[in-house]
């Protein structure tokens, strides 16, 4: 290949590669002006989400390098030159970048494994580095809306005690509202990139064991019915006894519900409140472990157990995100809550 053609073919390359790269942590995060209580688990998150954003491009880099170059060369191959290579070489980048998004990952490695025995450890080794990858980043994320909601209530409990002004209260919460939503955008960043990654993942999964994403979507597939609380009990952000209170909810209250994982249920009030509650204190059984779903046993089961949990750390962490978003907007920064 001239090198007439090499430079043009390198810029693409380049270019699709650093795309969507230039971000700073104070762009992101904001800098720290000393008021934020929670400023060490912002700084946590967006440490897990450079994880995503290094190798968010390996499937889409080996289509768009292989794309570009095929572009390039079916322009200079028909007699075009200069900028009809350059534009060939760009149609090619975007193809590939395309075909390379969701399909680059596991054709890269099904050339580097020997048989299909390789294939299945190679890829399972990935899902269980993403795996810690992606519960590290949950964590970080709880621990951050665990710490806004519990600064709210904490602004509300001295408002209604008088240990605080209702003037202060607004102005507090309305620095923790902002903080809060700042918080949601860089999620919603750290998502996105999980997301796309995830695409490489979900057809790897569908190539190595199919109908494994199907079955644990199938899972949560459960419609919501209204139902009336059997016992009091207090509403989680999450399912998790230790996550922070949203609300409360009543013996008797009428509410929608929902199987959540475990042994959790998601309730929404009349109110609007949505949030989680112990199964048995509306009635329903919890959705148990999404690996529970898939069985099986040895290396295909191993694999297809990892596969499982890797497409519900996905949704869930996509869940929480939304359920932070709502309550950013709506009741959970009040000085009156419900």
């Amino acid at each position: 290949m001239r090198s007439s053609l090499r430079r043009p073919v390198a810029s693409i390359t380049a270019a699709v590669m650093l795309a969507g790269c230039v971000s700073t942590q104070a762009g992101r995060i904001g800098t720290d002006d000393g008021r934020d209580a929670c400023r060490a688990y912002v700084v946590q998150l967006d440490s897990t989400g450079d994880f995503y954003g290094e190798d968010i491009l390996r499937g889409a880099a080996i289509g768009a390098g292989t794309g570009a170059i095929a572009g390039g060369l079916l322009a200079a191959a028909t007699g075009r030159r200069g900028s009809d290579i350059l534009a060939g070489a760009a149609i090619g980048a975007l193809a590939g970048g395309v075909i390379g998004g969701t399909a680059g990952y596991i054709q890269a490695r099904q050339r580097q494994s020997q048989d299909q025995g390789a294939l299945v450890q190679a890829v399972g080794g990935d899902l269980q580095n993403e795996n810690r990858q992606l519960a590290a980043t949950q964590v970080a994320f709880n621990q951050l809306v665990d710490c806004r909601v519990n600064a709210a209530n904490s602004i509300r409990s001295a408002v209604q005690s008088g240990r605080m002004s209702r003037d202060q209260g607004l102005a507090l919460m309305s620095y923790q509202r902002d903080l809060m939503r700042r918080d949601v955008a860089l999620a919603q960043q750290i998502n996105q990139k999980i997301g796309t990654r995830g695409a490489e993942f979900d057809t790897a999964i569908e190539t190595i064991s199919p109908g494994v994403k199907g079955t644990v979507q199938a899972r949560r597939a459960v419609t919501a019915r209204p139902t009336t609380a059997r016992v009091s009990a207090p509403i989680r952000i999450r399912p998790d006894a230790g996550a922070a209170e949203i609300g409360k909810l009543d013996r008797n209250q009428a509410v929608t519900v929902t199987p959540a994982e475990g042994n959790f249920a998601r309730v929404e009030t009349s109110s609007g409140v949505v949030g989680y509650v112990p199964a048995s204190a509306v009635g329903v059984r919890g959705l148990g472990t999404p690996e529970a779903s898939v069985g099986g046993r040895g290396a295909d089961g191993e694999f297809r157990q990892l596969a499982a949990s890797n497409i519900a750390r996905r949704d869930n962490f996509s869940e929480s995100v939304e359920n932070a978003d709502r309550l950013a907007q709506g009741q959970g920064f009040e000085l009156a809550s419900s």
